[in-house]
């Protein structure tokens, strides 16, 4: 049987386009190992998926001076030891990596070890990790166009991002149900990230009472973020969803998010027309606006710098949002941007 070592961690985002491959690894016949870091967030969401794991010392990696990088420098090479001898007892055909600080150490092993590496790049301008990865690559997948040329001569390739299958399973009325919306109004849906986000939560909450007049909300407010007195029948809120989300998402017309890669092109597959608020270079290193400025020139989305929301702003942007909806879905359904999976699975196939 054909081995698979997939890697990548430190974010969800790390690690959920490793989860949408599994299912079409296994009908492919791959026997799928995980390598990640000892006690990460992709140790808990890999053992869930029922995936042999294996945990390596590892260490971040900064783009800036600081003390701990010199500490870190060593747990990154006991990670390449720890990858080494795991890789060894599980003798894999490939290692596919999606990036993070603990896909640097398995990389490098592979690459000692004489094990051909695909590695992914969700965002527009490479990560540190993927940039230190690419080098010992066969080649590096891409979901945005933009990407391709920053990589290494004649390894960037466009794949689209991987979209997990689930998320087209979803049903509009059994969305309604769980919401309790009678369905005679159009549907937002509100997510501000994992943790939510303070500005993009104040500004909501300011015009519910305007926005609640033409539409249903649905706003994933992030963990500690529910503000208990609200009793507006067109409003529902909550710390986070997970086994309701693919209903919430087809009972939504348009949604209003964050501009982390995963999930603005989870809103293109399902062809949500989107109204972005990437972070600020002052809370990131630029990526989200990169990625939210690349869809608004694709005409999927349209976009709000959080240095200028406000409740005025936010409620014309998606009253606009709404009334242009048609034109946004047809620029989505225009697209050559496919699910990523099915081309991956095919570059894996090739370097096998």
């Amino acid at each position: 049987m054909k081995k698979i070592v997939l890697t990548g961690g430190g974010t969800a985002g790390h690690v959920t386009p490793n989860i949408a491959l599994l299912p079409e690894l296994k009908k492919n016949g791959y026997e799928i190992y995980y390598i990640g870091s000892k006690n990460g967030i992709e140790k808990e969401l890999i053992t869930n998926e029922k995936i042999p794991y294996y945990g390596i010392s590892s260490g971040k990696l900064r783009r800036y001076i600081d003390l701990q990088n010199l500490t870190d420098a060593f747990r990154v090479v006991k990670g390449v030891g720890d990858a080494f001898r795991a890789l060894s007892k599980i003798k894999p055909n490939i290692i596919f990596s999606k990036g993070g600080f603990v896909a640097v150490p398995v990389v490098i092993a592979a690459k000692m070890k004489g094990i051909p590496v695909v590695c992914h790049e969700s965002d527009i301008t490479p990560g540190l990790a993927n940039k230190i990865a690419a080098p010992f690559a066969k080649k590096v997948c891409t979901s945005f166009p933009e990407a391709v040329k920053l990589m290494p001569k004649d390894k960037g390739i466009l794949t689209g991002a991987p979209i997990r299958e689930e998320l087209f399973k979803g049903d509009r009325q059994r969305g309604l149900e769980f919401l309790g919306f009678k369905g005679d109004k159009p549907v937002i849906l509100i997510m501000g990230g994992s943790l939510g986000s303070v500005k993009i939560n104040n500004a909501v909450r300011e015009i519910l009472g305007e926005l609640c007049k033409t539409f249903d909300v649905v706003h994933l407010c992030g963990k500690n973020n529910v503000v208990e007195d609200s009793d507006n029948e067109s409003y529902r809120q909550f710390e986070y969803i997970s086994e309701e989300l693919n209903d919430i998402f087809a009972a939504s017309d348009i949604v209003c998010a964050r501009a982390g890669s995963n999930s603005i092109f989870e809103y293109l597959a399902l062809r949500k027309p989107m109204l972005l608020i990437p972070l600020s270079k002052n809370a990131s290193r630029g990526d989200q606006i990169l990625n939210a400025n690349s869809f608004k020139k694709q005409g999927f989305a349209e976009v709000l710098e959080e240095e200028e929301l406000s409740s005025e702003t936010l409620l014309k942007a998606l009253n606009d949002l709404y009334k242009n909806k048609d034109k946004y879905i047809s620029k989505m359904e225009t697209t050559d941007i496919k699910n990523g999976v099915y081309k991956i699975i095919e570059i894996i196939e090739k370097y096998i």
